[in-house]
């Protein structure tokens, strides 16, 4: 029987405030707490050992989107207790490789972000082959907010490929069950979280709507 999909929540604000109370507010219903890229960039790694601290029974996701010095970059994210680094699925095949062997010294995982990728499909294969935990099917904000954007065309991509992947790109309540029925194994969601009225109550809903769908589908 396929598993339950896994709800991860990318907390892209740029204060440890507001990441704090975020996560304190929707940990109960989420599986991974995504420690986004601006609020890194913000807050340096000491985000991610106060996530560890507040939250020992959540896995934490360090999105340094690495580009470069794979090795290096994750090892910092590992030694302050993160359980996932992204890497960039542009990156050289030595960036990730890098990364993955930080990775394999810290017992953690490689995540894979094909934000950029042309073709998602063959390069989600060629990462999980590397040694990649999961691939990221992405489009970040500014791709979104184009005209003739749909998720649809991540899901299709992720069923194609074949791989472990998580879906990114405008995940929200009412997708949620698309999103498993695709076949993804975790569903990031972001501004539908951290922009809802009452980020508990949303993040609940979304992890009622999951567990309804799974046995039905699987």
């Amino acid at each position: 029987m396929r598993k339950l999909m896994k709800i991860q929540f990318a907390i892209d604000v740029v204060t440890l405030k507001d990441a704090v109370r975020l996560a304190q507010a929707t940990a109960e219903h989420v599986d991974i707490l995504e420690l986004g890229t601006p609020l890194i960039k913000s807050e340096g790694m000491r985000i991610i050992e106060v996530m560890r601290e507040a939250h020992p029974d959540k896995k934490i996701l360090a999105d340094l989107k690495t580009m470069d010095a794979g090795e290096l970059e994750a090892e910092l994210a590992f030694s302050a207790g993160a359980d996932y680094v992204t890497v960039l699925g542009v990156a050289d095949d030595s960036t990730v490789r890098g990364a993955i062997a930080a990775a394999d010294t810290h017992g953690k995982a490689i995540v894979v972000d094909l934000i950029g990728v042309d073709d998602k499909i063959t390069r989600a294969r060629e990462v999980v082959d590397l040694g990649a935990a999961f691939v990221e099917f992405h489009a970040g904000l500014d791709e979104q907010s184009q005209p003739g954007y749909s998720l649809d065309t991540l899901l299709t991509a992720g069923t194609r490929a074949g791989v472990p992947f998580a879906v990114a790109g405008g995940v929200s309540l009412d997708t949620m069950v698309t999103v498993y029925e695709a076949g993804a194994d975790v569903a990031v969601v972001g501004s539908a979280l951290y922009s809802a009225a009452d980020p508990a109550q949303m993040a609940r809903h979304m992890k009622e709507a999951t567990a309804q769908s799974w046995p039905a589908t699987s």
